[in-house]
């Protein structure tokens, strides 16, 4: 069995097709054409109200704005919007992983040095912290 999306890109599919034959057909319109271009546009229609049965199906689906307007509208495939969130995330985990290795230095500079200056005060301050510096 086939899943509501899997029905949805079918029809899709379908309806593209469809449009692509109505547009060979329209550019180079002959008279005699014109039953042909009937059931097209006919077929075209039943194939909308196939679509539409599909909307209560995949209509808790959430597709992102951006992929309509950074990718579709700008003929980009839709699935390299997945792609480049992961890029952009790997990009930021390296990003935050850098500060979190540079605070943790500081951090180990910043007591060594209040060692060196406070001894008393950075021996009861471990003490009560009962860690190591």
């Amino acid at each position: 069995m086939t899943s509501p999306l899997e029905n949805l890109e079918t029809q899709l599919e379908m309806f593209i097709e469809n449009v692509r034959q109505i547009r060979i057909i329209v550019s180079d319109f002959q008279p005699q054409g014109q039953n042909v271009l009937n059931q097209k546009i006919n077929s075209l229609v039943t194939g909308l109200q196939e679509i539409d049965k599909l909307r209560p199906q995949v209509q808790d689906v959430y597709v992102p704005f951006e992929v309509f307007f950074d990718y579709i509208d700008q003929d980009k495939n839709p699935q390299l919007y997945t792609k480049d969130c992961v890029e952009k995330a790997l990009a930021k985990n390296e990003e935050v992983k850098g500060k979190i290795e540079s605070l943790k230095k500081f951090k180990a500079n910043l007591l060594l040095e209040l060692y060196k200056t406070f001894p008393t005060e950075m021996n009861n301050y471990r003490a009560y912290r009962k860690d190591s510096i």
